[in-house]
Parts: structure tokens; C-alpha cells; sequence
């Protein structure tokens, strides 16, 4: 990879097609060395050894064009790469997700408030925030999301998070050999195991190794000028059988564990690129400690010793390695080298794949906080409050996402939210439980300004029947309720959500129970928001003193029905089902 190479994203086009015309050039001299090589070669052996001059010359210029064909090859991946990371960032920045891995398997039902926040899935958070490779980061980051809040850590995480974001460099570098070569392949696991493991060394292999190289270049010249039979030849190849079978065991398992030349040329270019970078942050120089070491050589070198032995292990069963092996018995002295190597850098270098895993998840959180240019001011008090100033939903398009002003404390810990169908509800009520989560997670939220307390996050709001666990969504909810209620009489501080409480049942049964629930939390330490279509509870204001009134209000005219979709003090004074379904083709008057 090019370092350091000035990135104008109009000019990528141009680039690619300039590498292509190269690559395609180098192929066809490729070709041309390739039967210079084989033609110099015949004439080497069949008519004078002056021409093994030429045959010199012409294979040095083969390896060179390979060498160059390689590099370009990589760099046409690495503009690709930023074709396709330049098209999903403006996915991300129009909010059309659905191209995107949404994550879905880490849904996770019974979760405290996973499902009803949109943090995987079609249109998620997850979506939006992602840049990672490897299966071990993807599923860091989905835990992290769904992770017990710990909002005054993630104070430290967010400090790393904003240097890392004005990396521009860095980010877009670490992106792109992610996106350009990461292949994961094989297990990772199976070859961090097999690094691991005590190399297999055999005391016998490097003196018989230099034993068949010496031996087989003394008979190969002699029969060259015809000094001894060519039987002997052959005896000599029969005698190296036996030797190379004791070591066949060992490089074939090497073989089937080392990872692919891809992968190992992704982890050595991003250690490369955390070698170069200096970071201040704390959490960032000692992220950066686990891979670069102070002292012996460095990863990157050691990557590149590897993915040398690694060349070697993987062409041994191809048709010009199998005669050298079998004359010269090269398999002694790869075995020899590769197992030195294992047994000094071995266990090294097998805690990579897990530490440049938590380099992909910083990546991602910094690129996210980059894109977004979130200039969130943040506050954790010990007290349990919320104050929000200019919050919006992190999923809606910034031009036509409402921002909405919030405070709540514990002269009025439950909140009763009332409003029109449609006006907004349920996204507010998303806004604020998303804002925490990327608060938690250590990025910045949505918001001007937001004061939180430690809290935990819980919410009822996609409660559905299930029919192959004969559960209605009714006690689906009442599970959730109950879930809620025995973490806030065990002591935990939580902020919940409770959206259209109790909506699988009737009236009056909804409204005695929501009033009861409500009575059952005083004692208890959170802050809640209950969002209701019963107007008859926002009467519980007068009644209890640490409940409060909000609500979203629509305006009714004749032939529409329009929205402004900011909170407001005090209860609906007015709702618009009546409207909608008139709207929808429902007349009231009974005519046909």
C-alpha cells in the first residue's frame, strides 16, 4: 500500500482506470519473461551454459515484473476500496441504510432494550456506526451496543473517540486495507491455536537440509557435465524420500492453518499504520502498546517473516517446486526456518487478530463521530436526572429530523406522554433511549447539550404475540413490566420507556392497571416516561406529586392533518383518530 498518497475522491475513477491499463500491460510482459525464462532455460541444458547468463537475467526481470504487478494490484484494491467506502458513507450520510449489514443476528428478544431502539436491523444504529472486518470486531461492537451502561467510563472512551476521529488520514488508511484485503477464511481461532502450540522443532532437519542442498548442487553439476550417471541422480532423490516425509506432517498442517497472504497482508499493513501514528489519549497509547512493541522486532516485520514461510508452505505441491524439493530436499530447511520462527514469534504474534480487532472497533466509533461532526456537550451527575438540549434521533435525516429541548428530574421521575396519533410519541421516546446508548457506547449523542445520571435503560415498547411460545403480546408486555419492576425493587437505577402502556386490554382495565403501576414505583429510584392514548391519566398530576405531564399535539384541518413534532408541557388537549380515519376513507355520516 502507498502511504501517504493525496486523496481526492473525484480523481479515484480516473486512478483505477490508469492502474487497470498498467496491470494489463504487465500482464502480457509477464507472459513474454515467462517464455523467455522457459526458452533460455531449455537452451541452458540442451545447448551451452553460457546461456544461463540470459536465463539469470531474464528470470530476475520476471520476479521484478511480478513484484510490480503485486504492488499495483494492491493499490487498484485499495482505490476500489475507497470507491466502496466513498458509496456507503453517503449511504450513511442520506440515511438510506438498507444496503447495509444490519446485524441481525444479534437481536436479542428478552434484552433491556435492544429490539425497541433500532439498534440492528433493517434501518439501525448499527448500520450507521459499522466499518469493521472481522466477525470478532462485528460482534464486539453489537455487545458494546447492547452493553449495561457505565456512563462515566464511557467519558474516557469518548475523549480516545474524539482524537481518533481527526485522524483523517489514519481512518480512511485503516478503512480502506480493511475493505481491500481482509478475507477471514479460515478460522481465525484454529491458527492463533496452532500458533500458540510448541513448535514441533526437529533437531535433524537444518543439518540434513544443508546435507540435500550441498549434495544435490555437487550430483546436479556433475551430471550437468556428464561426469556421473544420471542412476545416481535418481538414487539421490530416493534417498531425500524418507527425510522429507518426516517433516510432510508438520508443513501440511501449517498449510491448512496459517492464514490466507490477504489476511496476513491486512494485519501487517495496519500494524504498519499504528507504527506510524502517535496518539495522546491514554486508552489510545495503551491500545497501541498490546501490538507495538518497545522492545525486540517489530509486528509488521515479524508479519512479513511469516507471510514469507507462508509462500513457501503453500507452493510446495506446485509443478515447479516438487523437483527442486525432491533433489534439493528444500522441505528440511523450510520445516527448520518455519519452526524457529514459531517457536520465537509464535505466541506474539497469535494475540494480533484479537488486538487489531479492538483497533476496528475504535476505527468504527471514530469514523462514525468524523461523519456525524456530533459537538455534543456531556455531563454525568450522580444525581439521577435528564436534561437534553437540541436532541434529534440519530436514523432520521438530519434536514428533517425535529430537535426537542428535555429535562426531567425527581420532583417529576414519571413522566405521563400524551398525543395525537402520528405526532410523535414513540420517536421521541426512541430519541432519548438511542442518545444513551450512544453515549454509552463512548460517541457523541445527538444533542446540543445532555446531562444524564448513571442509570440503566429499560424499555417496553415492540411487545408481540408469539405463537410457537403461546405468549399474546398482552403478556408479553406484563412480562416486560414485571422484568422492570423486580430490577427497580432489587435496587437498580433505572430510566425506562414505556410506550401505549397495557394497550391489550380494555379501558377501564388499562387505565386502573397503568394508575396502579404507577402508585407500585414511589418508593423506587428512576426516572420513566409512560406515552398513553387515555387522557384520564394525565388526572394523576393532581393527584400524585412526582408525576408530570407532556404531550405531542396535532393541527386538524380540513383535508390534512399537520404535525410540528415538538414536545410540549402539559396533556393533549385534543387527538386526531376521528380525522385520520376519515382521511382513510371511514365515514362517520353512513352514507354510502
Amino acid at each position: 500500500m502507498q502511504k501517504g498518497f493525496d486523496f481526492d475522491p473525484s480523481e479515484i475513477p480516473a486512478k483505477t482506470l490508469s492502474l487497470k491499463r498498467q496491470i494489463s500491460g504487465l500482464s502480457l510482459l509477464r507472459l513474454l519473461l515467462f517464455m523467455g525464462v522457459l526458452g533460455s532455460g531449455v537452451l541452458f541444458f540442451s545447448d551451452s551454459g553460457f546461456w544461463i547468463l540470459a536465463l539469470l537475467v531474464i528470470s530476475g526481470a520476471f520476479v521484478k515484473a511480478i513484484q510490480r504487478f503485486n504492488y499495483l494490484k494492491d493499490q487498484e484494491a485499495i482505490y476500489k476500496s475507497l470507491q466502496k467506502i466513498q458509496l456507503e458513507n453517503q449511504f450513511r450520510a442520506d440515511r438510506k441504510l438498507k444496503e447495509l449489514d444490519g446485524g441481525e443476528e444479534f437481536l436479542e428478544k428478552s434484552h433491556p432494550f435492544t429490539n425497541d431502539l433500532d439498534l440492528f436491523g433493517e434501518h439501525s444504529l448499527f448500520q450507521l456506526i459499522n466499518r469493521t472486518q472481522s466477525q470478532k470486531a462485528r460482534t464486539m461492537l453489537a455487545n458494546r451496543l447492547k452493553s449495561s451502561f457505565s456512563l462515566q467510563k464511557s467519558e474516557e472512551i469518548r475523549s480516545a473517540v474524539k482524537e481518533l476521529s481527526l485522524k483523517n488520514d489514519f481512518l480512511r488508511s485503516f478503512e480502506s486495507v480493511g475493505e481491500a484485503f481482509y478475507q477471514e477464511g479460515k478460522s481465525t481461532t484454529a491458527w492463533q491455536t496452532w500458533m500458540k502450540a510448541p513448535a514441533r522443532k526437529k533437531s535433524f532437519t537444518l543439518g540434513l537440509g544443508i546435507v540435500g542442498i550441498i549434495g544435490g548442487l555437487i550430483l546436479g553439476s556433475l551430471g550437468y557435465l556428464g561426469l556421473l550417471p544420471l542412476a545416481w541422480l535418481g538414487l539421490w532423490t530416493l534417498i531425500g524420500i524418507p527425510f522429507l516425509g518426516l517433516v510432510f506432517g508438520d508443513l501440511k498442517e501449517a498449510d491448512e492453518r496459517i492464514p490466507s497472504s490477504d489476511l496476513l497482508k491486512t494485519y501487517r499493513l495496519w500494524v504498519e499504520l499504528l507504527e506510524d501514528e502517535e496518539f495522546e489519549n491514554p486508552l489510545l497509547v495503551a491500545q497501541k502498546e498490546v501490538i507495538v512493541q518497545k522492545n525486540g522486532p517489530k509486528a509488521s516485520i515479524l508479519l512479513k517473516q511469516l507471510d514469507g514461510h507462508l509462500l513457501w508452505v503453500q507452493n510446495r505441491l506446485n509443478l515447479l517446486y516438487i523437483p527442486l524439493n525432491l533433489f534439493f530436499w528444500t522441505d528440511l530447511l523450510l520445516h527448520y526456518r518455519l519452526m524457529t520462527w514459531k517457536s520465537q514469534w509464535g505466541s506474539l504474534i497469535s494475540e494480533l487478530p484479537d488486538a487489531l480487532a479492538d483497533w476496528e472497533l475504535w476505527v468504527s466509533l471514530a469514523a462514525f463521530e468524523k461523519a456525524e461532526n456530533q459537538t455534543c456537550e456531556t455531563e454525568i451527575s450522580k444525581e439521577l436526572s435528564f436534561s437534553a438540549l437540541g436532541m434529534t434521533h440519530p436514523l432520521l435525516h438530519p434536514e428533517v429530523a425535529v430537535a426537542n429541548d428535555f429535562r426531567q428530574d425527581q420532583s417529576g421521575k414519571l413522566i405521563l406522554l400524551t398525543g395525537a396519533n402520528m405526532s410523535g410519541k414513540t420517536t421521541f421516546m426512541r430519541t432519548l433511549g438511542i442518545n444513551l446508548v450512544l453515549l454509552n457506547l463512548g460517541v457523541s449523542p445527538f444533542a446540543k447539550r445532555l446531562q444524564v445520571g448513571e442509570c440503566q435503560l429499560y424499555t417496553s415498547m415492540r411487545n408481540s404475540d408469539n405463537l410457537g411460545e403461546s405468549v399474546s403480546s398482552f403478556y408479553a408486555e406484563l412480562s416486560r413490566i414485571k422484568g422492570m419492576i423486580d430490577r427497580l425493587e432489587s435496587g437498580e437505577r433505572l430510566f425506562f420507556l414505556l410506550d401505549e402502556i397495557l394497550k391489550g386490554t380494555n379501558t377501564e382495565d388499562r387505565i386502573a392497571g397503568s394508575e396502579a403501576l404507577i402508585r407500585q414505583l414511589e418508593e423506587l429510584d428512576f426516572l420513566g416516561i409512560i406515552s398513553t392514548h387515555d387522557i384520564e391519566l394525565s388526572r394523576l398530576e393532581e393527584k400524585i406529586d412526582y408525576v408530570r405531564n407532556f404531550s405531542f399535539h396535532s393541527e386538524v384541518k380540513e383535508d390534512t392533518i399537520e404535525f410540528d413534532y415538538l414536545i410540549k408541557e402539559g396533556p393533549c388537549p385534543s387527538f386526531n383518530a376521528h380525522k385520520l380515519m376519515e382521511l382513510m376513507g371511514i365515514r362517520f355520516d353512513g352514507s354510502a
